[in-house]
């Protein structure tokens, strides 16, 4: 069988090898209780303590305002929804923008009618207008949820702008970021932008799935939305899973460590992949602005069903999303480039690319091939 090209990587990342080899390590040798008094439970709590710092110098933070959580979903709902109940007193309104993930989305649905909420207008790039927040923000907002790098086009907003705007009208707003697919690819430092928390998962880093972490200030206070044994200093209680939370922080280290080399390796890869299809493929319309984050490529192929082109490259062993994969068995339009005013003839064709500093040119090449030689045949069967 060909082998095969994996460009669904904002979807989840294959793991590291060296991440998987020390998970079984961990499993096999350090399988004490973190909690546990005696040499194994240290053994345990020393691992947590390495990734926590590990956590801490990537966002510029110290180790002590680093939490683990289950991933980017429960980091999100933590701040979010901890943040609020701990401080009710301080406002009754909130902000988000109407393309953040539904683990945002969801969240601020779930408070309305307890607080009033507005969604930010995108404009057609995906940034948050910053005129429009500047209007909103009053004495009586809580908080503002801004993802650092949007799944589904690879919008990178201006969180320093943002944070600097929210903050001009109100200085004791919170500023939290959903930066599940920022962390390990932009240099993000909490305390130099002034964010107050900020949610990361370990699977879109070559980490294992079910790991994240979420940042909270120290000077913020959060309170626990799940009650238990009081692990993680209270905020998140149950027994952590050591060798997923040393996954990730050998994944956080590799990414880290590599970081510049894999944004040009991927941005020469993205602008490559951009000329080919501007070049090649007639009515194409990338979907993704020029300054989007190269990880991420979304192209539309008009008069095509994005989801027949998918499985016709997955016949071919090439993997790729028709969105954000939380949200593609759902039968909506994105609800991300409605707001983008991407026209809506379009939408249902989109495909996301997505890569990894294991992709390469080559597997650029063979996908054009495939894709040259399988869309005139999928138009004309709609178009007939």
């Amino acid at each position: 069988m060909k082998a095969e090209i994996y460009f669904d990587n904002s979807a989840t990342t294959r793991p590291y090898d060296e991440v998987i080899e020390y998970m079984t390590y961990l499993n096999k040798e350090v399988y004490g209780n973190p909690s546990s008094l005696h040499r194994k439970g240290m053994e345990a709590e020393k691992v947590l303590k390495e990734t926590r710092e590990i956590i801490a110098k990537a966002v510029g933070s110290k180790h002590g305002e680093i939490y683990f959580t289950s991933g980017g979903t429960e980091s999100n709902n933590i701040a979010i929804m901890g943040y609020l109940k701990a401080n009710h007193r301080l406002g009754k309104h909130i902000i988000a923008s109407k393309i953040e993930h539904p683990a945002v989305l969801e969240v601020f649905k779930h408070l309305e009618g307890e607080y009033k909420i507005d969604f930010l207008d995108v404009d057609n790039a995906g940034k948050v207008r910053l005129d429009e927040l500047e209007s909103l923000v009053t004495d009586d907002t809580a908080l503002i949820s801004i993802m650092a790098v949007n799944n589904e086009a690879g919008t990178i907003q201006p969180i320093t702008d943002i944070v600097r705007t929210a903050r001009s009208k109100n200085p004791n707003i919170a500023i939290h970021v959903d930066a599940v697919q920022a962390f390990g690819k932009l240099n993000i430092n909490v305390k130099k932008l002034g964010i107050d928390m900020l949610s990361i998962s370990g699977h879109k880093i070559h980490g294992p799935k079910g790991i994240g972490a979420l940042f909270i200030d120290e000077k913020r206070k959060v309170q626990p939305i799940a009650f238990g044994g009081g692990q993680e200093l209270s905020l998140r209680s149950g027994t952590e899973n050591v060798p997923a939370i040393g996954g990730l922080g050998l994944a956080a280290k590799k990414a880290f460590e590599a970081i510049k080399e894999n944004y040009d390796r991927v941005s020469e890869l993205s602008d490559y992949f951009r000329k080919r299809i501007n070049e090649c493929i007639d009515g194409a319309v990338i979907i993704s602005p020029e300054d989007a984050l190269p990880y991420i490529l979304t192209v539309s192929f008009p008069r095509l069903k994005a989801e027949v082109l998918l499985h016709h490259l997955e016949d071919k062993n090439i993997y790729v999303s028709t969105g954000s994969a939380c949200s593609s068995k759902k039968k909506n339009h994105s609800h991300v480039l409605t707001a983008m005013n991407v026209d809506t003839s379009l939408i249902d064709s989109v495909i996301r690319f997505s890569f990894s500093c294991f992709n390469t040119i080559e597997e650029v090449d063979e996908t054009m091939e495939v894709l040259l030689e399988t869309i005139p045949r999928i138009q004309y069967r709609i178009g007939g």
